[in-house]
This record gives structure tokens, C-alpha cells and sequence, in this order.
């Protein structure tokens, strides 16, 4: 965040610096997801589902008329570092108007407190901004910008998040269409939760606006806005909500909430740090020092719909074909895939293990006189018609 100056006015000033308008980091500000403060290392949200239990009724129940079972598991906010550091030099400030000059002895120049405010409270805001798009685009990684994951990144990787079909759509479809297709395949069990919410782009807002103007003797006239509601559960226009994505999950600030964030401090993103850059020097240092990470409860109570260009789901392998020397080996496949994968049972012969987009497969030694063959299938998890078939092979003795 470099400091740029330009004025050619020497005079007097109004009291405060006007600052550009932000939207900030909308999903908090809003109330739409839980931020879990003084997470260090990880926290972990726990979840339990229970199967069916009811049965007819015995005499004398015994340990094999056991029905239903309980599935504990859960899912971890791991918050990652990251920071805002800039510099700023007083002195450039020397030429300005009167009341954001610098004052006292060369050596020991400094902004007046209210210039120092303005340049700090304009830093949070910058950083809030950025924090709203990291919040729901962010990809944690090796990059520059990759900090942590954000929400929408974390549902598209989720593979029990529910999908509908997109064929339903016609070619033309409008919002109301796309509305209708996601409400209809939110669980029943959810529709009535008071944190429901559906979450798209101000573009797509705007676009459910004009078409429900258009509506004959139904929409507002042009002079107004409809109410942004689509069967009862309202809509957030989020500003870094990619067009063409509508999500419907339960939001909020409490434990009922689907959306989670884990952060070490939560005032640690309006905490700024100024001091001198050097002793010897003449420049100062704004700091902010954070940690964040998001993920959401329960994928099953996510209905997610994607209709941009390339979003149709993704599977690749590579190598396709294997072969394997007689006395034994293990080899690997790279998989590129839109979300989550399954690998099918190995065949006799050979064992398959995973991690991450790498698939490994071994083959023991060839013991019989003829080569061995075999196949795997991978396969999207939410997407199981979508598969990749890679053959198998080992030498002979």
C-alpha cells in the first residue's frame, strides 16, 4: 500500500482525508458465518450422525438385534499466518496542506495523530476488503495471494456437498429458474431453519430483480426493489460472490450456523502496529499480524449450483496404463479432478494407497507362469458417472 500524494493546494484543509468507500468482509459483517476466536492451532468442530434404529419389538432383545449406529467425526479449522506490512516516509508530507505536515525537528519529524488516523483507519479498511474476497475465494498455497481456503472453495471441494442437476436448466435459463432448482433440493430437514439463507452475486441479484420487475402485475415498478426473498428465505448479495454460483446452507453467527471461520484474535484484523522502520531512519511501518481459516459443518447442508463456463466437473489420470516388472514394484498415478475421487478395489496382486492427488499402486511378485492383469476405476464422488479406467499389467517370470 504505497502512499500517494497528489495536491497542489497549500492551504487549508478539511478536517478529515476522504477515503474511497469498501464493502469489507461482507460474510462477517453480515452475521453469516460463526468467527471462533483464539484458535492458535486448530479447533476442531465435531458432528455426529445417527443411523436408523427403529425395529419391531422382542421379547428379549440380544446383541445381535443391535440397529443404527452412531458416525463421530469431524472437521478442522487450521488457521494460517499472514500480514499486511507497508512503510510511509513523513517528510512527504512536508509540502502538503498545513494541517497534515509534519512537525517538530527534522530528525524527529512526525505525522500529526489525526493525519497518522486517517492513514490507519483507510489500512483496515484496505485490508478488510481484501479479507471479503479471501473469505470466500481464497486457495491456500505456495502463491503470493494463496493465504488460506475460503468458504466457496471449501464447498466446491466437498463431496457430500448436494449438486443438482444442471440439465434441468434450459439453455436461457433465468434466476427464478436457477432459485427454483436449487430450493427444491434443499434438505427438508433445513428449510425451516432460521439461518437459511441463499448467498449469490450482486450481479445475479440484480438480474432476480429485473426479472421479478418484469413479472406482469406482480414485480415492483421501476421505481423500487423487490424484496430479495425467493420462497420465503432471503438472499445475500455478496460483492466477491462469483456470478453464476447460488448457495442455500444455514448461516449465522451462533453453534447452528453451517459456516465456520477459526482466527487467533478476532480484533487481530483492526490491530495496526506503527513504529520507525529503523532507529537511524526516517521511516515508519504500519503492521498487521493475522491468522484465519474457514470450512464448513455439514457438506449434506450445502446445495450448491454452478453454472459458469468450464465448472462442469473434471477427471484426468496420468498414466493410463501401468506395467509392472515380474519380481514386484510400485508405481504412481497423478489425478486432477474437480473434487474429491474414489479409487476402486485393487485387483489380486496388487494393493492401491492415496495421498492427496497421487495414487499408488504395488504389485507384489508374479508367482504364475502368465501375465497378470487387472484395472482400476476412479471415479468423481459426487460425480460417479464421471470415471477414469486405468489397466494393469506384470510381466511374467
Amino acid at each position: 500500500m504505497a502512499i500517494n500524494i497528489q495536491s497542489a493546494y497549500s492551504g487549508e484543509v478539511l478536517d478529515k482525508i476522504l477515503v474511497k468507500a469498501t464493502t469489507g468482509n461482507q460474510l462477517v459483517s453480515r452475521g453469516l458465518i460463526r468467527l471462533e476466536p483464539n484458535v492458535n492451532d486448530k479447533f476442531y468442530i465435531p458432528r455426529m450422525k445417527a443411523g436408523k434404529m427403529l425395529q419391531k419389538r422382542k421379547e428379549q432383545p440380544v446383541e445381535s438385534d443391535s440397529k443404527g449406529d452412531f458416525n463421530i467425526d469431524e472437521k478442522v479449522l487450521e488457521p494460517k499466518e499472514f500480514m499486511a506490512f507497508t512503510t510511509f516516509n513523513p517528510r512527504s508530507f512536508e509540502r502538503i496542506w498545513r494541517k497534515w505536515q509534519p512537525s517538530g525537528e527534522l530528525v524527529f519529524r512526525e505525522l500529526p495523530k489525526s493525519a497518522q488516523n486517517a492513514l490507519l483507519e483507510e489500512m483496515a479498511n484496505a485490508v478488510d476488503f481484501e479479507l471479503g474476497y479471501h473469505f470466500i475465494n481464497g486457495v491456500h498455497g505456495n502463491g503470493a495471494d494463496q493465504f488460506f481456503d475460503g468458504i466457496l472453495t471449501r464447498i466446491l471441494a466437498d463431496g457430500d456437498v448436494i449438486r443438482p442437476d444442471k440439465s434441468k436448466l434450459a439453455p436461457q435459463a433465468g434466476i427464478i429458474d436457477k432459485l427454483r432448482l436449487v430450493y427444491k433440493a434443499i434438505p427438508k430437514a433445513i428449510r425451516s431453519a432460521r439461518g437459511l439463507r441463499f448467498i449469490m452475486s450482486v450481479e445475479d441479484a440484480d438480474t432476480y430483480d429485473d426479472e421479478l420487475t418484469a413479472l406482469p402485475n406482480k414485480g415492483a415498478d421501476p421505481t423500487s426493489t423487490n424484496a430479495k426473498r425467493f420462497k420465503g428465505v432471503a438472499i445475500e448479495a455478496l460483492a466477491d460472490w462469483p456470478e453464476g454460483v447460488i448457495v442455500a446452507t444455514v448461516t449465522g453467527m451462533d453453534l447452528t450456523t453451517n459456516l465456520w471461520a477459526g482466527v487467533s484474535l478476532v480484533n487481530d484484523f483492526s490491530t495496526i502496529k506503527i513504529d520507525k522502520l529503523t532507529n537511524a531512519g526516517e521511516k515508519y511501518f504500519f503492521k498487521m499480524l493475522m491468522k484465519a481459516d474457514t470450512n464448513v459443518a455439514f457438506g449434506e447442508e450445502v446445495v450448491l449450483l454452478d453454472t459458469r463456463q468450464g465448472a462442469e466437473p473434471s477427471l484426468s489420470v496420468s498414466p493410463k496404463t501401468l506395467s509392472f516388472a515380474s519380481g514386484g514394484e510400485t508405481k504412481a498415478l497423478t489425478v486432477t479432478a474437480s473434487g474429491e475421487f474414489t479409487v476402486s478395489e485393487a485387483p489380486e496382486g496388487f494393493a492401491v494407497s492415496t495421498q492427496g492427488n497421487t495414487v499408488s499402486v504395488t504389485a507384489q511378485a508374479n508367482s504364475g507362469s502368465t501375465v497378470k492383469t487387472g484395472s482400476l476405476v476412479i471415479s468423481l464422488k459426487d460425480t460417479p458417472s464421471k470415471t477414469v479406467t486405468v489397466s494393469l499389467s506384470q510381466a511374467k517370470p
